[in-house]
This record gives structure tokens, C-alpha cells and sequence, in this order.
């Protein structure tokens, strides 16, 4: 069992930053990769980015270029770096953390809330 808390969420204006954290906790060694995913009100959970054990990440098209995802050296917390918000990144976001490729035996956090309003 894997227990993940996200944290750094908030209200802020667009073009402004914020960075999530995901703390996990629990039987953490042989985690493969961590992802975050968001939903907005109204549409489907959708991956933004991913980081694996070996430091490979990935990103959505639609924040290349202004997302980051990075992790300590000891692989927690996982950080999401969030710089040129825009209004349509305003969703809750969810650390995922899975053993495997394929997200088979993953486990959620309960979200935390990312507003982009002026």
C-alpha cells in the first residue's frame, strides 16, 4: 500500500506559478513512476506529466514548455513546477504512483485544488 498527499495548490493569476508536491508514504520502494493528472469541471482525468525511477519524464502538449516534473534524489516528494498558468489549466490535481509501466497496480492522492483566475 502506497498513501500519497498532494499539496501547493491555490488560487493564482494567470502567468503566475505555483508547485504542487506529492509526499508518499507506505511501501514506497519499487515505485516505477509517478504521474500527475488533472480534471476540470465537466471533462475527463487526463495525464499531464510523468516521471519514472530512472528520471525519464514526459509531458501533455499542452504544457510543454511550462510544466515541470521533478523528484528528490531519494524519489519523494514529487514536485510539479507550473510557471504561465493559464484559466484552462484551473482543474484538481492528482498524484498517481504506480509499480509497473502500464499504471496496473497504482495508487491516487485525493487532489488538490489549482484555480487560474484574475
Amino acid at each position: 500500500q502506497v498513501q500519497l498527499v498532494e499539496s501547493g495548490g491555490g488560487l493564482v493569476q494567470p502567468g503566475g506559478s505555483l508547485r504542487l508536491s506529492c509526499v508518499a508514504s507506505g511501501s514506497i520502494f519499487g515505485i516505477y513512476r509517478t504521474g500527475w493528472y488533472r480534471q476540470a469541471p465537466g471533462k475527463q482525468r487526463e495525464l499531464v506529466a510523468t516521471i519514472t525511477s530512472g528520471g525519464n519524464t514526459n509531458y501533455e502538449d499542452s504544457v510543454k514548455g511550462r510544466f515541470t516534473i521533478s523528484r528528490d534524489n531519494a524519489r519523494n516528494p514529487v514536485y510539479l513546477q507550473m510557471n504561465s498558468l493559464k484559466p484552462e489549466d484551473t482543474a484538481v490535481y492528482y498524484c498517481r504512483a504506480s509499480y509497473d509501466s502500464s499504471w496496473y497496480r497504482s495508487y491516487w492522492g485525493q487532489g488538490t485544488q489549482v484555480t487560474v483566475s484574475s
